[in-house]
């Protein structure tokens, strides 16, 4: 009976997982492009002022676009989240809303800053309590993104960790300054788009932190053989290059668009996206319009 019922369970985790991962793959042009350009224009929206006030800044369609941008990385390394990555990832939340709230409160180690809207409900009313989900994906796409390109060299930790907790960094070199852009939230002053030098460094100390939990979390030949079998688990970031990186070209913050090409590049690198995944992608009224021409 005990062993039936472990073998129903799961059964019903593949089965759920396949179900999962049909859905994602149907829908990849959906989520991967359509969503970060329209959350691209509605943010510059919102920001310039040309939305209705129920539109403006919503938090629903903030979370809720999020989530489904978040959607394909989450999908993908579900197989590979037993209890022991929970647990890390688990730390690493508490290590996010903790260095964010000691932020917000004494100016260290980002720089004076505070949230200009409100991102979702509000942890004790100083930070946003989806937090993780806007922070935690990010460092996990740097870290996938520098498996796939640094090959055999990956194998020296050293290098691995270096080089991903530097892709973090890059990361935020896209996302504040179009953050700031578009009033998610506002510095004192900084010499980088409105965003100081202080915030970088506390994005290497927040970097360091999150690269190591997340290496301690997987096993990284399991992880590196999902990586490589899921042709939709880095998504996440390309929504991520599209929406920030094209923010970014609209308010002429030139560096930043061009760190988000660099992302483009290492994308391109790892031979998974090209003009015919794009093309398959899209929906098929559309994959057979481009098709005939």
């Amino acid at each position: 009976m005990t062993a039936t019922s472990g073998q129903t369970g799961r059964i019903d985790r593949a089965t759920v997982q396949t179900r999962l991962e049909t859905l994602i793959s149907e829908n990849r042009f959906t989520i991967a492009v359509v969503f970060p350009v329209v959350g691209a224009l509605t943010l510059v929206g919102s920001a310039e002022g040309l939305l209705p006030a129920p539109l403006e800044y919503n938090p629903l369609l903030i979370l809720f676009g999020t989530l489904v941008m978040r959607s394909p990385l989450v999908v993908g390394l579900l197989p590979k989240i037993g209890w022991w990555a929970i647990g890390c990832l688990g730390l690493l939340t508490a290590y996010t809303y903790a260095i964010e709230i000691v932020g917000v409160r004494t100016d260290w180690p980002y720089g004076a800053f505070e949230y200009t809207i409100q991102l979702g409900p509000m942890l004790f009313g100083e930070v946003p309590l989806a937090l993780p989900l806007f922070f935690i994906p990010l460092v996990l796409n740097a870290y996938l993104l520098t498996l796939l390109v640094l090959g055999p060299l990956a194998d020296n930790p050293v290098v691995r960790l270096l080089s991903a907790i530097a892709a973090v960094v890059a990361i935020d070199l896209v996302l504040d300054p179009a953050a700031v852009a578009v009033g998610f939230w506002a510095f004192d002053s900084g010499v980088y788009y409105g965003v100081p030098v202080s915030n970088y460094v506390g994005w290497v100390i927040s970097g360091t932190v999150a690269v190591v939990l997340v290496d301690l979390a997987f096993d990284r030949e399991a992880l590196l053989e999902r990586v490589r079998e899921c042709t939709f688990i880095l998504d996440d970031l390309v929504s991520f290059v599209l929406l920030w990186g094209s923010i970014n070209l609209l308010y002429g913050n030139w560096i930043a668009a061009a760190v988000a090409g660099v992302f483009c590049l290492g994308l391109f690198s790892t031979d998974r996206y090209d003009l015919e995944l794009v093309i398959d992608a899209m929906p098929q009224p559309i994959r057979t319009r481009v098709g005939n021409r």
